[in-house]
């Protein structure tokens, strides 16, 4: 399930993604076509932060971010603040409307990316744009914090 913003009333509408790549969902307030969810690549939908790798890093952030910003979720199952901001960065990636994607990144998992980035602390969260980190943002945060940073890059 994917939440999408209504762009006409702003309200929040849960949408499936497989009965939206049948039928065009529409807003359950105002009954305004919602836009289409898209699928990625790697065939997640845009509702949800998709999982990077050490292998698939360059290709899926890096490269990827040359078209929109990525903000890539540096974090641990075990990390109690990332845990805490899990659901704000699902909010996030189900409100960009393909202007940014959300990524997470296992540190425990992944100690070449982390290595290479310096992650000392987490949650980090680190913004690419057009293939450079543009910035950095380290504990956890607001929604407000985060997405006015996003925002800045967009």
């Amino acid at each position: 399930m994917a939440i999408q913003t209504c762009p006409k009333c702003g309200a929040k509408n849960r949408v499936d993604e497989r009965v939206a790549a049948v039928n065009q969902a529409v807003c359950g307030k105002c009954g305004t076509k919602l836009p289409e969810v898209t699928t990625t690549a790697s065939g997640s939908s845009n509702g949800k932060p998709e999982v990077v790798t050490d292998a698939t890093f360059a290709s899926e952030v890096v490269s990827a971010s040359a078209s929109a910003p990525v903000l890539v979720d540096c974090w641990a199952p075990w990390c109690g603040p990332c845990r805490m901001i899990a659901p704000i960065l699902d909010q996030l990636a189900a409100e960009s409307g393909g202007r940014y994607r959300i990524v997470k990144l296992n540190v425990d998992e992944n100690p070449q990316t982390s290595a290479q980035f310096q992650i000392r602390s987490i949650p980090t969260l680190l913004i690419f744009k057009r293939g450079k980190m543009v910035d950095q943002i380290v504990g956890a945060v607001p929604k407000q914090t985060i997405a006015s940073r996003l925002a800045a890059q967009l």
